[in-house]
C-alpha cells in the first residue's frame, strides 16, 4: 500500500517506512541510543531527498527522546544544571548548523556534504567501536584485568577557567568545554539529522568525567531540546519537515524500541558494542560506495529561487 508524502513529493510503501521505523526503534532500544544516525541514511537510500530526510528525522528524534527524558526526570537520574549549560552551546550550534544547511542547499552542495559527513563520522566512529570491542572481547577471553581510571581523575579540560559546580554530577569543571560539547552536538544534529546521543554520551563520560548514572538522562534532555529546536528552524526556514513521514516513523519506532530493549538485556555488553560498531561502519561504507559509484543519471535539475 502506497502513501504520498507531501513534502518529500513522492509516493512510498507505507509498510516499508513502518518497517524502517520498527527496525531503527528495535536497534535504538537494544543499544540504548538514538536512531537518527541510522534513520537518515535509510530514508536517503530509499529515495527521500537528503534535505527532507535530515529535517524530518530531527522531529522523529525529538519525539522519541521525549518519553525517555520524562522517565529519567522522574527518577532524578539527570543533571538539569549541566543540561542547561550544554543547551546554551547546543542552541548556538543548532542555529549555526541550520544557517550552513540553508546556504549549502542554495548552492546545490547539500547532498554531497551530508554524504561526506556520514562517511567521515560513521566510518571513524564505527571503526573505533569495532576495534575497542574486539580488544575487550580478547581481554575477557585471556582473563586479563581491565585497567580502570581512578575516580575523580582529571584531564587538561578541568584546568580551564570559568569553572562551575554541578552538584548532581559532583563536578567542578569549566563552562567552556561544556559549551563546546553542546555546540558540536547542536551543529552536527542540524546538518545531519543526528540526535547526538551516540556522540554526546562518550564525550560526557570521557571528556568531562560525568558519572554514568546521570549521563543518559542528561543526554536525552539535550537531544530533545536541540532536535525540537532544529525541527522548528527547518520548518520555518526551509519548509522540509514531512509530518506524514515523521508520524509513520514514530509509530514504528515506539513499538520496535520495546522489543529492542528486551533483546538488549539478554546480550553481553561487549558483543552489543561490537554489533553496533559493525552496523555503524556498514552504513558509513554504504555512503562511501554511493559517493564513488557512477550515477545512473548524469544530469540533475535544480529549481532556482526567484531573483537568483
Amino acid at each position: 500500500m502506497e502513501i504520498y508524502l507531501p513534502v518529500a513529493d513522492l509516493p512510498v510503501n507505507v509498510f516499508l517506512i513502518l518497517g524502517m521505523g520498527l527496525t531503527v526503534g528495535f536497534i535504538s532500544g537494544m543499544f540504548g541510543i538514538g536512531g537518527g544516525f541510522l534513520m537518515t541514511p535509510l530514508l536517503i537510500f530509499v529515495g527521500i531527498q537528503p534535505a527532507v530526510a535530515v529535517a524530518t528525522v530531527a522531529s522523529h528524534v525529538a519525539a522519541s527522546s521525549f518519553s525517555g527524558a520524562i522517565s529519567y526526570w522522574r527518577r532524578r537520574a539527570l543533571d538539569l544544571a549541566l543540561a542547561l549549560m550544554l543547551l546554551i552551546g547546543g542552541t548556538a550550534g543548532t542555529v549555526a548548523g541550520i544557517w550552513l544547511f540553508t546556504k549549502l542547499r542554495e548552492l546545490g552542495q547539500l547532498d554531497i556534504t551530508i554524504g561526506l559527513s556520514y562517511v567521515i563520522l560513521l566510518g571513524s566512529v564505527g571503526g573505533l567501536m569495532v576495534a575497542e570491542s574486539l580488544r575487550s572481547i580478547a581481554r575477557a577471553r585471556s582473563g586479563a584485568k581491565v585497567e580502570l581510571r581512578r575516580p575523580g581523575s582529571h584531564t587538561w579540560v578541568h584546568g580551564l577557567p570559568l569553572k562551575m559546580r554541578f552538584k548532581q554530577s559532583r563536578l567542578y569543571v569549566s563552562a567552556i568545554p561544556v559549551w563546546g560539547v553542546g555546540f558540536i552536538i547542536g551543529f552536527v544534529g542540524a546538518i545531519m539529522g543526528i540526535g547526538g546521543g551516540f556522540m554526546l554520551v562518550p564525550m560526557l563520560i570521557y571528556l568531562l568525567r560525568v558519572p554514568t548514572s546521570v549521563v543518559i538522562g542528561t543526554s536525552m534532555v539535550v537531544t530533545l531540546v536541540t532536535m525540537a529546536f532544529a525541527t522548528v528552524l527547518h520548518a520555518a526556514t526551509n519548509h522540509l519537515v514531512d509530518a506524514v513521514l515523521a508520524l509513520i516513523l514514530m509509530l514504528g519506532g515506539v513499538v520496535g524500541a520495546q522489543f529492542g530493549a528486551r533483546a538488549g538485556q539478554r546480550m553481553p555488553a561487549d558483543r552489543l558494542r561490537l554489533l553496533l560498531g559493525i552496523l555503524v561502519l556498514a552504513v558509513g561504507l554504504r555512503f562511501a560506495y554511493d559517493l564513488v559509484v557512477a550515477p545512473t543519471e548524469r544530469f540533475t535539475i535544480r529549481v532556482m529561487e526567484s531573483g537568483s
